[in-house]
C-alpha cells in the first residue's frame, strides 16, 4: 500500500513514524502486534494491556485514514495542478494566519503603555510583516505554475 501524502497524516502519539507513505504506519502497526504477541507470550499484563489499546486505536485510525482517500484527492503526492491549487490553499490560509497575527500585534502595540513592550511588538510586526511578504512572494510563483500547467 505505498498512497503517499504531502504530510504526515497521523497524530504524534499514535504512530512513531513520520513518513508520508501509508505502507510504514501498517509496518509499524504489524511491530505492534509482533510485540503484543511477545508480551502475551511472558504474561507482562501491563503491556498487554497498553499494546492492545494502542493497536486498536492504530488500527481504527488507518481504518479511518483509508476510508477518507478517495475524499483527499486533493493530497496525493502525484504531480501536477492538483498539487499546486493544494499549495495556493496552503499559502493562502498562512497569508490569512500571518495578516491576523500582525493586527493582533497592532492593536497590542496601540494599547502598550511601555517602551519596552512597544519595541518589542513593533520588531514583532516587522517580523511578521517579513514573514508575510515571503508568503506572498510564494503565493504568486505558485499562481505562475498553476498558470502555466492550466494552459
Amino acid at each position: 500500500m505505498q498512497h503517499a501524502t504531502l504530510k504526515p497524516r497521523f497524530d504524534r502519539q499514535l504512530f512513531r513514524t513520520r513518513s508520508t507513505v501509508m505502507k510504514d504506519y501498517l509496518d509499524e502497526a504489524q511491530a505492534n502486534l509482533d510485540e503484543l504477541g511477545h508480551a502475551v507470550e511472558k504474561a507482562q499484563t501491563e503491556q498487554v494491556n497498553w499494546l492492545a489499546t494502542h493497536l486498536a486505536e492504530q488500527i481504527a485510525a488507518l481504518h479511518r485514514e483509508i476510508a477518507a482517500w478517495p475524499l483527499r484527492v486533493w493530497d496525493s503526492a502525484s504531480a501536477g495542478a492538483t498539487k499546486w491549487q493544494r499549495k495556493r490553499l496552503e499559502h493562502q490560509e498562512f497569508e490569512r494566519r500571518l495578516c491576523e497575527m500582525k493586527s493582533e500585534r497592532e492593536a497590542r502595540l496601540n494599547q502598550a503603555e511601555t517602551l519596552e513592550e512597544q519595541q518589542m511588538l513593533m520588531r514583532e510586526i516587522t517580523a511578521l510583516e517579513g514573514r508575510l511578504e515571503r508568503c506572498r512572494k510564494a503565493l504568486d510563483d505558485i499562481e505562475r505554475v498553476i498558470a502555466r500547467l492550466t494552459r
